[in-house]
């Protein structure tokens, strides 16, 4: 197995190259020359006092999980059943209303009061129709118990039906305003018709928008209050093309909002099924904590950890700078000369790719 020599500090490595100087180097005529071994550029040795003295400790090259990661960006979104616009349906005068943007709301929750006679025209009507309904039904019974008997004749049976299914399909059409204005039609009675209605919220969560005050005229196309529940909140991530087949559902992402030093978390629930026109496409995760300081449309800036994959690694110790370049040694061999134990390092440059 391979070994590489750790701990190995910049101080070594000049000592190394100094000494393979000498040793490679040009040197001036002596008197005498002594035949000495002529060591190839890449190839170091050191005697076992130098090993010590550095401090330096061998290795072997070992297999180990890598994950990458993708650098990407996009926005604090918020899924479509999670926000609300609220309208009111028949229009009106705004006769009371005391929230303000930021204000936190329960589903059901009285949001405006609107006035509007129109809304004492659909219970007036309502209840009349109701009412002719209740003999309108005793009424088609009794003639169809006549019919039965030869007591009416068919035509007379058949006007009564229609006038009663008729009345069914008024009231059944009047129930269905009175529920598009909040008004619940069993507990209307003539004893509590008003021309006044609560406007109520569909959602928990908080208003986004308030677009309403105390005696503001509000038509039916109108957007009177938004609201957000923040509870469960998803990212939209913008990715290139070529990173399309790196994401998939499951994987962790860590983002980071506006210039905050705090990582949040979020899982890929969802990946785009298209490219658009900019060669991008669309990444969706679910938040896995909510915090207050996390809002809908906020910027954020996020890496996507892709599945490990096995690389050969070294530990960052085992790596030497020198020159803008980095290296490591390679054990080579170990051998005796003059009396003194050596050990050879071959020299390698790590690059990077």
């Amino acid at each position: 197995m391979t070994k590489v020599s750790f701990k190995i500090t910049t101080i070594v490595l000049s000592l190394i190259i100094s000494l393979s100087s000498c040793i490679n180097g040009d040197s001036k005529p002596v008197a005498e020359v002594e035949e000495v071994e002529i060591l190839p550029e890449n190839i170091v040795e050191l005697r076992d006092d130098q090993i010590q003295l550095a401090g330096i400790q061998t290795g072997s090259v070992e297999m180990r999980s890598v994950s990458n990661t993708i650098k990407v960006n996009g926005i604090i979104s918020v899924a479509p059943q999670n926000q609300a616009t609220v309208c009111m349906p028949l229009g009106g005068f705004i006769k009371n209303t005391n929230l303000l943007p930021g204000n936190a709301v329960k589903k059901g929750q009285t949001l405006a009061i609107i006035e509007n006679q129109d809304f004492v025209d659909i219970q007036q009507n309502y209840l009349e129709a109701k009412n002719k309904l209740v003999f309108a039904e005793a009424e088609y019974k009794r003639h169809t118990d006549l019919y039965k008997d030869d007591v009416y004749s068919e035509k007379n049976v058949q006007r009564v039906t229609v006038e009663y299914k008729n009345l069914k399909v008024l009231v059944k059409s009047l129930e269905q305003k009175l529920f598009l204005i909040g008004i619940n039609p069993d507990l209307l009675s003539e004893d509590n018709i008003s021309n006044q209605v609560n406007l109520v919220s569909p959602i928990s969560g908080f208003l986004k928008a308030v677009n309403v005050n105390i005696g503001k005229y509000v038509s039916p196309t109108d957007i009177l209050f938004e609201i957000v529940n923040s509870d469960k909140l998803f990212l939209e991530l913008t990715l290139f093309e070529k990173d399309a087949d790196k994401v998939v559902v499951g994987q962790k992402i860590k983002f980071f909002i506006n210039n905050e030093t705090d990582v949040h978390e979020a899982l890929i629930s969802q990946t785009g099924k298209s490219v658009s026109d900019d060669m991008t496409f669309r990444v969706y995760g679910t938040v896995l904590s909510s915090c207050k300081n996390i809002l809908p449309g906020m910027y954020v800036n996020a890496l996507i950890e892709e599945s490990d994959i096995k690389v050969t690694a070294l530990p960052s110790e085992a790596v030497v700078s020198f020159d803008d370049k980095d290296y490591i040694f390679v054990f080579e061999k170990e051998k005796q000369e003059d009396g003194n134990a050596m050990t050879e390092y071959l020299i390698v440059e790590v690059r990077k790719g």
